[in-house]
């Protein structure tokens, strides 16, 4: 049976990545050797690394703009320590809008001031803040563009005196947005780009060198771009994938193309959350309904047994909600495809018609 993966992440990714990924784990560019036993100093493995941080600022629309692209370790929980202290030299603002925003958050306050612009805590965040002002005394403002856990998405980013940083790790590549409006942008690749293990930093060089601390080499910015990401061994096989992600994603008609598609998806599972008698979404106001995390609860809890054993039935996977909110969570991201979204919205029609 066909298995329809709904999961937040580690996330799908094409079939196709997934074929090439596995031929290089055997043989990697005929060399009879695996891309996992490869020196990451290989001619072979340092053209992947500059393919994939080139294709990264492709999608973007970044390059030869002062940007430069980056793949590290340690997650996007890592880029929470690492963008304060690259960049907090007196005081940040920060937009809290989820868990993922509240430990950006919690992190920073160690290196210096944090003010909290705005948040939506209080109502279970399930809303994106909105006519805030950004203080232009502050070193950088930061922003989560998509919040997995409760399903919302800024579908606007403010105008700001000073620069943006925005934690990108679930909706990366998936939306044309004007770039260049972002000083910093960080992703873990699991969610929407790749697989575990590595994380892309896409950073303004001008933005640096600005703090009086020292920092420790591993989290310097400046000399991981200096030594080309390749400051300490990277993740091979999370770069490699993600290379062949990007590639995959610019065969769709890169991230314009791919966009229409992500729309198309959600407005098929939102339409029928909103029809359907017997589910509710979690984030009531339309604008602020995530494009890449559809979150929705079933009204009778009588019923959830029934809508699982259907959803189980129809090989549906990874549909349950975090567990720190509970209810369903479907995750559509650029590589899922609308056949199994009319899946899951069947399911959920004929769970109604049985209820």
């Amino acid at each position: 049976m066909k298995k329809h993966n709904f999961s937040a992440g580690p996330a799908i990714l094409p079939d196709e990545v997934f074929k090439k990924a596995s031929q290089a784990v055997l043989n990697f560019n005929n060399l009879n050797l695996s891309l996992l036993e490869i020196s990451h100093r290989s001619k072979d493995f340092v053209e992947v690394m500059e393919r994939a941080r080139s294709l990264a600022l492709e999608h973007l629309g970044l390059k030869g703009k002062g940007y430069h692209a980056l793949y590290l370790q340690g997650g996007a929980s890592m880029q929470f320590v690492m963008v304060a202290y690259n960049l907090l030299n007196n005081k940040a603002t920060y937009l809290n809008t989820g868990t993922w925003s509240s430990n950006a958050i919690k992190e920073a306050k160690k290196f210096g001031d944090v003010a909290v612009v705005a948040t939506s805590e209080s109502n279970g965040f399930n809303f994106i803040p909105k006519g805030y002002a950004i203080p232009s005394d502050a070193d950088y403002f930061h922003c989560t563009s998509n919040n997995t856990i409760y399903g919302t998405q800024m579908r606007q980013f403010p105008e700001s005196p000073i620069p943006i940083v925005c934690d990108m790790s679930s909706d990366i590549f998936s939306r044309a947005l004007d770039f260049s409006k972002f000083d910093l942008i960080y992703a873990g690749a699991q969610k929407n780009m790749g697989p575990a293990g590595t994380t892309l930093v896409i950073i303004k060089e001008e933005l640096l060198g600005k703090v009086s601390r020292q920092i420790p080499s591993i989290l310097d910015y400046s000399i991981h771009i200096k030594k080309d990401s390749m400051f300490n061994t990277p993740s091979v096989f999370a770069v490699y994938v993600s290379m062949l992600n990007l590639e995959w994603l610019k065969e769709q008609g890169g991230i314009s193309a791919i966009e229409k598609k992500n729309d198309e998806k959600a407005e098929l599972l939102y339409n029928e959350i909103d029809r359907n008698s017997i589910f509710e979404a979690y984030v009531p106001e339309k604008e602020d309904r995530s494009l890449m995390n559809v979150t929705f609860n079933i009204k009778n809890e009588q019923l959830k047994a029934l809508f699982e054993t259907e959803a189980n039935a129809a090989g549906i996977s990874g549909i349950k909600g975090h567990r720190s909110v509970g209810g369903y969570r479907a995750s559509i991201y650029n590589a899922m495809p609308i056949e199994s979204v009319k899946v899951l919205v069947d399911v959920m029609k004929h769970t109604e018609q049985k209820a």
